[in-house]
């Protein structure tokens, strides 16, 4: 198909010069109807419609050549001496010169017209286009569907294959038209640094020319999200360069669609947990409603047994003792709530949200690792409480760095330098030697 385009250009090319060529041809054929009846002086003016057709239909080459034959025409056939292209009187010689001034002149205005014509035309195809992909982007709602849309859209109107990866290090593909579609290692090689610095790799571009594929990115406001792949079963390019503003302007609108299906899934996310969180807290609640008065009577009733001397004693007190415990296991259930539900916790000038996950200092953000984060939101939790340092390692770093006391007093350091006013003599995150830490909040 591709090699059919050349020979279909080079035919319109010669269609249209024979065309510029027939109107001339007409036009003189009209004149020798013409002079004989009402002289040569109209004759001039019956070649301009020639020139203006020829530049509207065909452009600036045919216009130039119907303008150059359109004075040779009127020079051989109506002026003195005729039949020849010599000039004896200097009127016929400017009356040519005119004549071939203002058909050039004319094939050129009416040649820049049509060209602006075109330009108006391909624009409104263009977005006519970008219309239709983002209107069947809306369509989708899911990233996947997305993805299937996009793929398909960039198929139908590149005619070629389409792929759509993401992620790094390797990218893995969310979509594939045809299916059935693999990347070779040199083509994954390409997604991936695509991914990376935000730059078409691939067949023909300066990034990694073994590659079967050209890939494009697919940039949001957030950075590289995704990369779309094209390729040609006969090798040709894609995309050639009148095409890649229109693949670029898909792009953005493929962006947009993907962040748009991004942000709704958190939403989602979000409101699904929102939603686990009020049960877990009305079950919660209902726990130790169901519980806690049982837990009382039976503690009342080991009480009353042991007053009166009735039953053994110490089955008494084991019994007393677990109920106790049992009612402090409940107590802290309870208490047990959402970090949604509980407000941002202020202390010595800092403000700490633990359901927003963001920490202040005299209304400045104070940014935290996330092992800094991870220490002060277990404080925080528990404020004005002792946690041990085997609680604290093995709540952030995990069972097995139980007895790594360093990190812990690393990462306190830290919190020190950047919270508290004076880190020498802190007041926010306190120590009890050899226990553990305590917010004072």
């Amino acid at each position: 198909m591709n090699k059919a385009l050349p020979n279909a250009s080079l035919v319109g090319r010669v269609q249209a010069y024979a065309g510029a060529t027939a109107l001339v041809a007409i036009s003189t054929l009209v004149g020798l109807w013409v002079a004989p009846r009402w002289g040569t002086a109209p004759v001039d003016m019956i070649y301009l419609p020639a020139v203006l057709a020829a530049a509207a239909l065909w452009g600036l080459g045919p216009a130039i050549l119907a303008g150059v034959a359109a004075a040779l025409a009127y020079n051989f056939f109506f002026t003195t001496p005729i039949h020849t292209f010599r000039m004896d009187r200097v009127a016929d010689v400017v009356t040519v010169v005119v004549l071939l001034i203002v058909a050039l002149v004319t094939s050129h205005l009416a040649a820049a017209i049509r060209k602006q014509g075109r330009l108006a035309g391909a624009h409104a195809a263009r977005n006519a286009t970008i219309a239709g992909f983002a209107g069947k982007l809306l369509s989708s709602s899911s990233e996947a569907e997305i993805a299937e849309t996009a793929s398909g859209e960039l198929h139908r109107l590149f005619d070629c294959n389409a792929i759509l990866v993401s992620g790094l290090p390797k990218p893995e593909v969310l979509a594939a038209v045809p299916e059935g579609n693999r990347l070779t290692p040199s083509d994954i090689a390409a997604a991936a640094l695509t991914l990376e610095k935000g730059e078409a790799a691939g067949r023909g571009t300066a990034r990694i020319q073994p590659a079967e594929w050209v890939f494009h990115p697919v940039k949001s406001s957030s950075g590289i999200i995704a990369a779309a792949g094209l390729a040609r079963d006969d090798g040709m390019p894609p995309v050639d360069d009148q095409q890649l503003l229109l693949l670029t302007n898909l792009l953005d609108q493929l962006a947009l669609a993907l962040e748009r299906a991004w942000l709704e899934r958190q939403a989602r996310e979000f409101a699904e947990t929102r939603e686990r969180d009020k049960l877990r807290t009305s079950l919660l609640s209902s726990i130790g409603q169901d519980l806690r008065p049982r837990l009382t009577a039976i503690d009342r009733a080991v009480r009353e047994l042991r007053r009166n001397a009735n039953g053994n004693t110490d089955l008494l007190s084991t019994i007393g003792s677990e109920a106790m415990q049992l009612d402090r296991y409940v107590a802290n259930l309870v208490e047990l709530g959402p970090e949604g539900d509980q407000p941002p916790i202020e202390a010595e000038a800092v403000r700490i949200d633990l359901f927003n996950r963001t920490v202040s200092r005299d209304g400045a953000p104070v940014h935290l690792t996330p092992k800094e984060y991870a220490v002060l939101a277990e404080l925080a939790k528990h404020r004005g409480r002792l946690l041990s340092h085997a609680y604290l390692l093995r709540t952030v770093w995990g069972p097995a760095q139980e007895r790594q006391i360093e990190y812990l007093r690393v990462a306190v350091r830290a919190l020190r330098q950047k919270l508290e006013a004076e880190p020498s003599n802190p007041r926010l995150i306190v120590n009890e030697p050899g226990a553990g830490y305590r917010l004072v909040a």
